[in-house]
């Protein structure tokens, strides 16, 4: 009867039982210990993890991912890639920690827990507690708010990483003058074919969803949707649910978010913000996220921070399973077409296949038709999918070379 009743708690309640050993003695990590820690994850873990650096800070401190996959070594052909991106501002500090907790959590329970083990077979995730280490050094645990210099907020040039990326209505030049954190995300967001991105902030508990930016420039309260408007509320809402606190929309002082979640240009504008820079420049679709009222709570707040958004970190991960995925391909030799566009009739957003010529759109459940351009190719006609919920649908898309001596054909 017993072993019955635990079968039956393990599976209503999932990861219950899990591993989460790493909050016995909660502390905020030195970027030097989140090196080593990383390092010996890397080393015990060794066939799902390793450990990358996609550029440094001004001082020269890696920005450290932690990548964490069932097939890490080796990348299976159109597995979706999803990263989680904290402490742009260093001195918004609850996402850094939870996102080493999340790693070190995935690890722990890959061989214990079905859904985390569903979730690295299905999905290679990549993990940057810091964008701004730099910003974190020089933080202070306890300060609720950002000083009047900004100083921990900003990089170590006083320059905010969150204002820092190319916009898509101001027309400045594309690299003079970026930060080096924001010149090595750019890199990284358009070389790697990443499907969805959640942003960890602090100073608010909400879910943030594009556009934060508007041609019109009002300070707030005046929404600026993208075309995919119906898919970032359903990703927002899919994190905000499960975590009572954000949801209620009020739990801090100046809180009053329907649901637990906003449009950020209806909250207030943002120009040159990370989000909204992966929604125009490459494939990805991102999320901020706003974790906690205090900035910098003090490290014994932890383990409570953990337990209310274990279960949003990965449900939104999970996300990135939704929609439709496949190769473009040419339709006499059947190879694979690099960098080709994907159209989805009536959604004025497209994607872009990868190197290998594969796809990923993120849907909602509902029938879509699809089709494919690329230079040299005759366009294709609009083919059917149907998306159901919790499924991923397959669709591959055929091109065909265009006669010779004609030109490109975009399509009617």
């Amino acid at each position: 009867m017993i072993k019955l009743l635990l079968i039956l708690m393990l599976t209503t309640f999932g990861y219950a039982f899990a591993n989460d050993s790493f909050l016995a003695h909660p502390k905020y990590l030195t970027h030097e210990e989140v090196d080593e820690l990383f390092k010996s994850l890397e080393k015990s873990h060794s066939n799902l993890t390793k450990v990358h650096s996609i550029g440094k800070s001004v001082l020269g401190k890696d920005l450290l991912v932690l990548e964490v996959s069932s097939n890490v070594h080796e990348r299976r052909p159109l597995k979706p890639m999803f990263k989680y991106v904290g402490n742009m501002h260093g001195d918004e500090a609850v996402g850094r920690e939870l996102i080493i907790f999340l790693g070190q959590y995935l690890l722990n329970n890959y061989n214990e827990d079905s859904r985390v083990k569903a979730l690295l077979d299905s999905v290679d995730i990549f993990l940057m507690p810091s964008m701004n280490p730099d910003g974190f050094a020089v933080s202070k645990e306890g300060s609720c708010e950002s000083d009047n210099s900004y100083r921990g907020r900003n990089n170590a040039n006083n320059v905010d990483l969150n204002r820092d990326f190319p916009d898509q209505f101001d027309h400045t030049s594309w690299n003079v003058g970026r930060q080096p954190e924001t010149l090595a995300l750019m890199s990284w967001i358009r070389k790697t074919p990443f499907v969805l991105s959640g942003n960890l902030h602090g100073g608010a508990v909400v879910a943030s969803y594009p556009y934060d930016d508007s041609s019109v420039g009002y300070e707030c309260c005046h929404e600026s949707k993208t075309p995919d408007d119906a898919v970032f509320k359903a990703l927002a809402l899919r994190y905000a649910s499960k975590n009572p606190l954000m949801h209620a929309g009020n739990s801090c002082e100046t809180d009053n978010f329907t649901d637990g979640i906003t449009n950020g240009a209806f909250w207030y504008e943002v120009k040159g913000g990370m989000q909204d820079f992966n929604y125009v420049n490459s494939s990805c679709f991102e999320v901020t996220f706003e974790l906690s009222c205090c900035k910098y709570p003090n490290a014994s707040d932890l383990p409570q921070y953990w337990k209310d958004n274990k279960d949003s970190l990965i449900s939104f991960i999970e996300g990135a399973l939704w929609g439709v995925k496949g190769y473009v391909k040419e339709s006499f030799t059947g190879e694979t077409i690099p960098f080709a566009t994907v159209e989805v009739k009536g959604i004025n957003h497209t994607v872009s296949s990868s190197m290998d010529g594969e796809y990923w759109r993120l849907l909602l459940p509902g029938d879509y038709e699809l089709r494919a351009l690329a230079p040299g190719y005759e366009a294709t006609n609009w083919t059917h999918v149907k998306i159901e919920e919790n499924k991923t649908s397959v669709l591959n898309i055929t091109v065909t070379n265009l006669p010779e001596g004609k030109g490109v054909l975009l399509g009617l």
